[in-house]
């Protein structure tokens, strides 16, 4: 329940806990006052500071000082609703734009670093196939080599690891042969 605007003196003010006390001017009693009631004013209150306010009284009986100002400071005037909503709309319009461009990037990334990776491979014919194997085995044939130091090529020797038996070309295992001699360093 509030009544009239009253008037007092700040007598006591706890600036860290942001409460005080007012001495009413007819000094009967003081008034509980806390920094939200005074949050329009463009400064903190200090002791002795006169201030304008009316009375609440809470459930409990308690009464407290409501819709304070301080005599001579000046009041920082609301903020308008229509700024506020104004601002909204360019943060959203910003986030908007901000999405927009983030899958225009993943568009562009994904055709030309991910489909260009995982594009299908080249369709081999079986008689592709058997013509390529043909042509391989008309150019080298299985002669008894069988060490990197007897082959003449890279070729020759990856023809060798798959096609003939018992060869000692690729002591890592790994596939490819003759990695110190001919098929290292990139080669393969």
């Amino acid at each position: 329940m509030e009544t009239d605007f009253y008037k007092g003196r700040l007598k006591r003010w706890n600036d860290d806990k942001g409460f005080g006390f007012i001495e009413a001017d007819n000094g009967k009693r003081e008034i509980f006052i806390h920094i939200s009631a005074l949050n329009r004013m463009s400064r903190r209150p200090a002791v002795g500071d006169i201030i304008h306010y009316r009375v609440h009284i809470d459930n409990d009986g308690k009464s407290r000082a409501v819709n304070a100002r301080i005599e001579g400071v000046a009041e920082i005037p609301p903020m308008k609703r229509k700024n506020i909503r104004n601002h909204d709309n360019t943060n959203w319009l910003s986030i908007f734009f901000s999405i927009i461009l983030l899958l225009l990037a993943a568009f562009v990334f994904y055709n030309r670093v991910i489909k260009t990776r995982h594009s299908p491979a080249t369709y081999v014919s079986p008689e592709q196939k058997k013509e390529s194997a043909a042509s391989e085995q008309t150019a080298y044939s299985c002669e008894g080599k069988v060490h990197c130091s007897q082959m003449t090529s890279c070729e020759e020797a990856k023809f060798y690891l798959r096609n003939c038996p018992d060869t000692k070309i690729d002591g890592d295992g790994d596939g490819i042969p003759c990695e110190d001699r001919l098929c290292g360093h990139g080669f393969w």
